[in-house]
């Protein structure tokens, strides 16, 4: 499924493109009952937190 994505990335260089796949591949992992391995990696910039 996401090799027309992939495919349109590499040809034209478009980060929106790129940005879609991930969020494919996220949708993809959730459906499959993995968890997110970006939120869980994701860190907060605000020291105070």
């Amino acid at each position: 499924m996401l090799d027309l994505p992939w495919n349109v990335f590499r040809q034209t260089g478009n980060i929106e493109t790129y940005l879609l796949i991930k969020e494919l591949e996220i949708s993809e992992q959730q459906a499959d009952g993995q968890p997110n391995v970006l939120a869980e990696n994701e860190t907060s910039d605000d020291p105070n937190i």
